[in-house]
């Protein structure tokens, strides 16, 4: 690998106004669309380092961009700063202590996310100026990663239309490049109407929204058996209709999160979920109202640029943790079961070690573990680009991803070292694209090759916007 160092030096000389961002962030756990706090402080950032600011992408209110350089190719560093709701929980502790009980937190680590990948960006924008190399650097600050799909409608608008390829990163308990395989998942609300009436005196009369929101549920849990293994089907309630057994409820709403490991088996299992829908509302003499709330696509992988994040991370080494990082996240270990700690290492192909409470190494690329996959909409950027991703170690070994757990280490100075350390993986790999002509060719002759094989379409409707919240009135 071409050295590194210099960029390196250049993450260090920002690292202190980036970790302090992190841990502003941390305490606005602002949950999607609402993170208006959380976008105004990456955007004050941007604009203090030099950055040409652009708000509001894709008519979002949260998502924000900044640039830097002239010329050359457009690399993208993308982050994110969505907290989760229900994991409102102290930092630096490990017993389960909410500071607002049922509030928000960052249980997945994205105040983390976006600070490492905005100080990646701000080593980039030295490096090339330092140089005099054409080249544009892009921070996508990102709302919305947590079920809202930001990135799935900033790409159906366009925002990556110029872009030669995109970086990112996710806080882990393990340090590796990411293996580019996750869901695609739409979340596709069901809202039935009926008619209430006495449940006593006139059951007659009612047609229960109730009834055909549960004969769904009956319906979609026949359909689990007949459906491939790595689809996934969930489902919430969001209106049941009331609290009063003795009326019939006219109306209950539900939504489902339809998971497949393609695009095209993720539309097939929707028209299914749609059928039985619409056969639960025959049922019951009611009417069923189908929207899409938000949708994105599986992960596409690139295998050039993960060698070549590969190769930084290598030249890297783990993250620098001390035994003060590795008595804390013992505590934290305690709090978890054997086989939460057992199955992160199986996820990536190592054998369970119970005398490890960081990870501390690189993981190899060509481990492979046990496939358990979630949902991102960093995937829908991977089909418009080249897309790379590093997981980066941040949290005790086990810890479960949206735990309370993930967000007690939040500020910890473990957290902290593993941030800085994404920030330079993600700034190494951006000065290989730039330094050679022939790794960015080659990266996207393999997004060519890998979209020749399944064309993209955007998984949201046309019609469908995002769910926008309004910015909180002045106090």
């Amino acid at each position: 690998m071409q050295n590194a160092e210099p960029i390196w030096a250049h993450v260090e000389s920002h690292q202190d106004d980036l970790v302090e961002l992190s841990d502003r962030v941390w305490g606005m756990p602002e949950t999607l669309y609402a993170e208006y706090e959380s976008c105004s402080e990456h955007t004050q950032v941007l604009r203090a380092k030099g950055f040409k600011v652009t708000e509001e992408i894709a008519g979002i209110p949260t998502a924000v961009m900044g640039e830097a350089g002239e010329g050359g190719p457009v690399i993208a560093i993308l982050g994110e700063y969505d907290a989760l709701p229900g994991l409102s929980q102290e930092a630096n502790i490990a017993e389960p202590r909410p500071i607002v009980p049922g509030g928000n937190g960052h249980g997945c680590g994205h105040n983390l996310l976006g600070s490492a990948a905005l100080l990646a960006a701000c080593a980039l924008k030295d490096w090339l100026a330092e140089n005099g190399l054409p080249g544009r650097v892009r921070y996508y600050g990102c709302p919305a990663e947590e079920g809202g799909a930001a990135k799935a409608f900033m790409v159906r608008e366009g925002a990556f239309d110029d872009v030669d390829a995109a970086i990112t990163w996710h806080p882990a308990s393990m340090t590796k490049v990411d293996e580019a395989e996750s869901l695609a998942n739409t979340r596709m609300d069901f809202e039935f109407t009926g008619r209430s009436s006495h449940a006593a005196a006139a059951p007659h009369l009612g047609r229960s929204a109730l009834d055909a929101a549960e004969l769904m549920n009956v319906g979609v849990q026949y359909l689990r058996e007949h459906i491939p293994q790595e689809s996934r089907i969930h489902y919430a309630y969001l209106d049941a209709g009331g609290t009063a057994p003795n009326v019939v409820q006219g109306k209950a709403k539900t939504r489902y999160a339809i998971r497949s490991t393609t695009l095209s088996g993720m539309f097939a299992l929707n028209e299914r979920v749609q059928k039985i829908a619409r056969g639960a509302a025959m049922m019951t003499d009611t009417e069923v109202c189908i929207s899409v709330m938000s949708a994105v696509s599986n992960m596409l992988g690139n295998t050039p640029l993960e060698e070549a994040m590969q190769k930084a991370m290598d030249g890297l080494g783990g993250v620098p943790f001390d035994d003060v990082d590795r008595q804390y996240a013992t505590e934290i270990q305690a709090t978890l079961s054997a086989e939460d700690i057992a199955s992160n290492y199986r996820s990536v192909g190592l054998k369970p070690r119970s005398d490890e409470p960081l990870c501390d190494y690189v993981v190899p690329m060509e481990n492979r573990g046990t496939k358990m996959m979630g949902s991102t909409d960093v995937a829908d950027v991977s089909w418009a680009v080249p897309t790379v991703q590093a997981r980066v170690a941040t949290h005790a070994i086990g810890t479960p991803g949206h735990s309370w757990q993930i967000t007690a280490q939040g500020k910890a100075p473990a957290a902290h070292k593993g941030m800085v350390y994404a920030a330079k993986v993600m700034g190494a790999t951006a000065r290989m694209l730039y330094s050679d002509e022939t790794l960015l060719a080659r990266a996207k002759k393999d997004h060519r090759d890998r979209l020749g094989a399944e064309p993209y379409v955007c998984p949201i409707p046309k019609d469908v916007l995002p769910p926008l919240k309004p910015r909180p009135a002045a106090e």
